[in-house]
């Protein structure tokens, strides 16, 4: 949870400091995208998508697959907005506030919890 507070801190600033947008969007952005496949790879389905058909079995792969394709979106948007800051700013907020939605998905399904497993 501690990297999620990271991640969210850096959002904040970003919102006040125009110069740490690309920062956050670049962080967050592989933070969703690592934190998807890593669900995707090691912990499967539970809940609601475990005992309700195929159909939300696969909905759970497919929503993390697409927030791993979204971040890795976001962090690509995170270097093309670094090129001309004053110029991109607007989108690049606007990714950013669209970003607070796939991360607290991939933190209700788990996020690096796999990782205190292996350890």
């Amino acid at each position: 949870m501690d990297i999620i507070i990271t991640i969210l801190a850096s959002i904040s600033a970003a919102c006040s400091d125009r110069k740490n947008l690309p920062k956050a969007l670049i962080s967050g952005g592989i933070f969703n995208a690592a934190a998807a496949l890593c669900l995707v790879f090691f912990q499967g389905p539970g809940g609601v998508f475990l005992h309700h058909g195929k159909g939300a079995y696969y909905l759970y792969y497919g929503i993390l697959v697409a927030i791993a394709v979204f971040g890795l979106v976001e962090a690509a948007m995170g270097g093309w907005v670094f090129g001309r800051l004053d110029d991109r700013h607007a989108a690049g907020k606007a990714v950013l506030y669209v970003s607070i939605l796939p991360l607290i998905c991939v933190a209700a399904f788990g996020g690096f919890v796999v990782l205190r497993k292996v350890n």
